[in-house]
């Protein structure tokens, strides 16, 4: 991050160090009467900022906020629905249950490869080029053939 895009142009290319020691004024968009009601509190520097509790606390409600699951609102709003589905659809009622099945498919990416005549042939060939490679690589180990057995 380049900090001069944050300061105002009288410290461009100070340093942190010097930085942190500045006023607030030094910060790109604090007004004059930002700084002022900061200095009623006793916060004259960008440390004295940076260490306040309340500026600590509120930033850490906003950085963790991006990682909560859902509000207590949205979860009973949630729940609501959830009711609602089952009240419309009860997964206890057999008759629904049964009355909505018509049939059960199996996706094309799931076909069982022992009954696809299509591709039967390719992938018995395959198995069966497989199992005599394996069998040349593991012979010469069998018959002492340079190998380690």
């Amino acid at each position: 991050m380049n900090i001069d895009t944050i300061v105002n142009q009288d410290y461009h290319g100070k340093s942190l160090t010097e930085l942190v020691n500045a006023p607030l004024s030094a910060l790109r968009d604090v007004t004059d009467t930002q700084t002022s009601a900061f200095a009623a509190a006793g916060v004259h520097t960008i440390a004295d900022l940076a260490n306040m509790r309340a500026v600590n606390y509120a930033m850490a409600i906003k950085a963790l906020s991006s990682c909560e699951c859902a509000s207590s609102k949205e979860q009973a709003e949630e729940g609501l629905l959830d009711d609602a589905v089952e009240m419309t659809f009860p997964a206890s009622d057999p008759v629904s249950v049964q009355s909505s099945i018509t049939r059960i498919e199996v996706a094309p990416d799931r076909v069982d490869a022992s009954r696809d005549h299509q591709h039967a042939q390719a992938i018995e060939a395959h198995s069966e080029e497989m199992l005599r490679t394996a069998e040349i690589d593991t012979r010469y180990l069998q018959k002492q053939e340079g190998g380690n057995r």
